[in-house]
């Protein structure tokens, strides 16, 4: 899979082993150690993917993902050494698409960039004529990329897009968080259930009239979700 991958990694010993890695499984890779750094060598180079530590100099990991986002939709894997939930949350709700704790098994990371890269290509195809869904007050158009309701156009990241397809895809179908992971994210064998969960809270955010009593994406308790029938 040919792809130019952007890593920034402050620490010389993880990115070097890392940009290694990811040229030996066909990648080519721009590495650079910190923030500030980052922001521009996204900009000049355009990467198809992104491989951002939480912890950089001069601009953070989480200023990065602004950055980011703010100029499109480009996959974002966040790679951080921290355990707590709370920052895992935060770079998800900020619109990364993953994350990879460190220390990472090399193999295991190569298998995520590749998932990402795949659902991302598989979006720019547009090719497959798949009917207008409804779910509420919005009209999801799958082939489009759009989501429109009452006010107008809805702005959904990548992620969030093809979590509301499947569910308004299937209303009423209780969708455990391991088949959405496998369906939404590509990760049948590998991957956390906290990514189904915030991507959740965050589509939620966005489509629910009021997030904390929702009525259109549903919690089946000890199942997983489904989209209102």
């Amino acid at each position: 899979m040919d792809a130019l991958i952007l890593l920034a990694e402050d620490d010389r010993s993880i990115r070097e082993t890392t940009r290694l890695g990811l040229t030996d499984a066909g990648f080519t890779v721009d590495a650079v150690g910190d923030g500030l750094r980052a922001i521009d060598a996204f900009r000049d180079h355009r990467p198809d993917l992104v491989l951002l530590d939480v912890m950089l100099p001069g601009r953070d990991g989480l200023e990065v993902l602004r950055a980011i986002r703010a100029d499109g939709a480009t996959p974002v894997v966040m790679l951080t050494a921290r355990t707590e939930a709370t920052d895992v949350v935060l770079g998800l709700e900020l619109g990364a698409d993953d994350y990879v704790a460190k220390p990472f098994d090399m193999a295991v990371l190569v298998a995520r960039v590749r998932a990402n890269l795949r659902r991302a290509r598989h979006d720019l195809g547009h090719d497959h004529d798949r009917a207008t869904l409804a779910l509420g007050p919005w009209t999801v158009d799958p082939d489009g990329h759009r989501v429109t309701g009452p006010d107008g156009d809805l702005h959904l990241t990548p992620t969030e897009f093809r979590l509301l397809v499947a569910l308004a895809g299937a209303p009423g179908r209780v969708f455990t968080r391991e088949v959405l992971l496998g369906q939404v994210w590509d990760y049948p064998d590998v991957g956390d259930t906290r990514l189904v969960d915030v991507a959740i809270q965050r589509l939620r955010a966005k489509v629910e009239a009021d997030p904390s009593d929702p009525s259109l994406i549903e919690t089946v308790r000890g199942f997983g979700y489904r989209a209102r029938s």
